[in-house]
């Protein structure tokens, strides 16, 4: 059974969901990266692995360039990677030839079929324009990529997720729709595009009212779709994260916002106005205008009714990983396959018990993880499962 999203209509109904299966369909198709090939990438000048197995383990001393195989993987999928760098920082250190710039190919199994993908900065073309081809030919756009692969990440940057400013947990939330609904991450450009135009209005100390309405009615639609994309999300998520067993705990997720609130009990119609009553408010005397701007993702430890922010580091990670399982899961049942996992130093903060349950947790959702670690040993537990690689200096060697 494919579990259907949280529908919210212009007048505010809502459907329920029925209860989501944990578990990837029988005989889903496996996402995977069959051949990766790097040139000119961060410390690699020309790089190539062929992983086999169901988990890919990179080990190496810290500054090898484990980090940056998972980065170019990251590339697979539309955005900005999972450091989100600008294009121009991912070229090679110490590159001599101006003409050329960093490229990613790979032999993928997608959603579809069997593909290869190639990515990379155009060297040509002023600003930061990144080049996707598909089988050899041009792809119209980057978010074609997200017709062949769903990819998810854990980095030790998002480490302190719950402990640091709002932006950060709004970006991991939308991160987490847009790999449901790839028009996600449009609406969320839009919304911020038109945000910094009506600031910059106000910076400038223009007063056209056509203007600012203009502006305020892409915010108000815009920000509404948003809104009920992010609550979708949350709601789904619940439903799993709520009935997480030790070693990993039950978590509740909830949005903290005015405009949230207002969806939650207004039509949306009614929330467009309000936002772009908000909105037209706050034009001359610089006050914070009302919007998904200012959602914030709260996240509770259930066993303890704690707070993320309050709980310990292990504790932390331990529930960061919880909403991934639960995302992963829910994208297996959706899409009949489970996520590229890409897991960098993710046994930090762990103990055994953890760490164990959690490969078996990434094994048996039956897509490709990718894991990185400096120490070897950890990974002996799946070490017959996986493909060991060694990475020095910008070399790989399995």
């Amino acid at each position: 059974m494919t579990a259907q999203p949280l529908i919210l209509s212009p007048e505010g109904s809502r459907t329920p969901e029925p209860a989501p299966v944990a578990r990837p369909v029988s005989g889903a198709r496996r996402l995977a990266v069959r051949r990766l090939s790097l040139t000119d990438f961060r410390n690699y000048g020309r790089a190539s692995l062929s992983p086999e197995g169901e988990a890919v383990v990179l080990t190496g001393s810290n500054g090898a360039g484990k980090t940056n195989l998972l980065e170019a993987v990251s590339f697979l999928i539309p955005g900005r990677g999972l450091r989100r760098a600008k294009l121009s920082e991912i070229d090679r250190a110490g590159g001599t030839d101006p003409t050329t710039s960093w490229a990613v190919s790979a032999e993928i199994s997608g959603k579809m079929d069997d593909a290869r993908i190639g990515t990379g900065r155009d060297p040509q073309a002023e600003g930061e324009r990144r080049i996707v081809r598909i089988d050899g030919a041009p792809a119209r756009s980057q978010q074609t990529l997200a017709d062949h692969l769903t990819i998810s990440w854990l980095t030790p940057a998002m480490d302190r997720l719950f402990v640091e400013g709002a932006s950060g947990r709004r970006r991991f939330l939308d991160r987490l729709v847009f790999a449901f609904d790839p028009e996600h991450a449009g609406r969320v450009s839009g919304y911020e595009h038109a945000w910094r135009e009506r600031n910059r209005l106000i910076k400038d100390g223009r007063r056209e009212a056509a203007w600012f309405e203009a502006l305020e009615e892409t915010l108000a639609g815009t920000g509404v779709a948003v809104l009920a994309a992010r609550a979708g999300m949350v709601a789904r998520l619940n439903r799993i994260c709520g009935q997480m067993a030790e070693p990993f705990p039950a978590a509740a997720l909830a949005l903290d916002g005015e405009a949230d609130r207002w969806l939650e009990n207004r039509p949306a119609l009614e929330v467009e106005d309000r936002i772009r009553g908000s909105l037209a408010a706050t034009r001359r005397a610089g006050g914070e205008a009302e919007g998904p701007h200012r959602t914030e993702l709260s996240v509770t430890h259930i066993p303890k009714s704690m707070p993320a922010g309050l709980c310990s580091t292990g504790e932390q990670k331990a529930l960061l990983i919880a909403i991934v399982l639960a995302h992963a899961r829910l994208q297996a049942v959706d899409e009949g396959a489970a996520p590229i996992l890409l897991l960098d130093e993710v046994a930090a903060h762990l103990d055994e018990r953890r760490r164990a349950a959690l490969f078996e947790a990434v094994l048996d959702l039956g897509g490709q993880a990718w894991l990185t670690g400096t120490d070897r040993s950890v990974f002996q537990p799946i070490a017959h499962r996986a493909h060991l690689f060694d990475v020095a200096d910008g070399c790989v060697a399995s």
